[in-house]
């Protein structure tokens, strides 16, 4: 602060209070109070989109602040969701359901540090492999689903472990996710825009579904684009090679 204005410190703030959100989260899973547990989870991921946002206005991004980031990540968005994941659904089967959250957890910090080492490498507008944020989310969001929804209310613990293991698997995955940082207001991203506005509008209606469709969309556009851009990959070898 002595340095420069007071408010780059707002960043580390808000990674803080992403910290506090992922504390929170294990201590109301440990309550078995998952509804707010969950909560607490899809507070951290705002609170971890902001900080990076702040810190690049304030023009305050600093190796601290992407270590710092990085921790606070690895528990509310590994540590947390994977205790919740086991207490919530996965302890009925054992060693499956713990070796399950391990694996979710492990995917998680292993796409922390490959995040880390390719800062700066990277074009900004896609991630290899499922944020780490957007897997915790999808997990926090199907427990959502259970205050509304009966189908929801019981978790079935098989589909909930092969969920647990295909996050996992998508985190370490080599498949491109777009990324907002660099959201533009102008030119071919704009479509984009748009279908993130409209569906803000559900939240005055099922606002837990609305948050699950969010993730459930995101999660699975990474694998259907890559499958799209290779159908035309090969469609175009076949048109040169005729």
């Amino acid at each position: 602060m002595r340095k420069g204005s007071p408010w780059k410190v707002v960043p580390s703030v808000l990674t803080t209070a992403n910290l506090f959100c992922g504390f929170y989260g294990i201590i109301a899973a440990l309550r078995e109070e998952f509804y707010y547990a969950a909560i607490a989870i899809l507070v951290a991921v705002v609170f971890d989109g902001l900080d990076g946002k702040v810190a690049r206005l304030t023009k305050s991004t600093s190796n601290f602040g992407v270590e710092y980031d990085s921790l606070a990540d690895l528990l509310s968005f590994g540590v947390a969701p994977s205790l919740i994941l086991y207490l919530w659904a996965l302890e009925p089967v054992g060693r499956f359901g713990w070796l399950a959250a391990f694996i979710f957890l492990i995917c998680g910090a292993l796409r922390l540090a490959r995040f880390n080492v390719q800062v700066g490498q990277s074009s900004g507008f896609h991630f290899t492999g499922l944020p780490i944020p957007a897997a915790a989310g999808m997990i926090a969001s199907l427990i959502l689903l259970g205050k509304d929804f009966i189908a929801f209310a019981e978790p079935k613990p098989a589909v909930i472990l092969g969920v647990a293991c295909g996050l996992a698997l998508l985190m370490v995955s080599n498949i491109k996710y777009r990324s907002f940082k660099n959201i533009r207001l102008r030119g071919r991203q704009q479509p984009w825009l748009f279908l993130l506005v409209i569906p803000l509008f559900g939240l005055f209606f099922k606002p837990e579904l609305l948050i699950s469709m969010v993730f459930v969309l995101y999660t699975v556009s990474g694998p259907i684009e890559q499958v799209v851009a290779h159908h035309r990959l090969m469609r175009a070898s076949r048109a040169h090679g005729v």
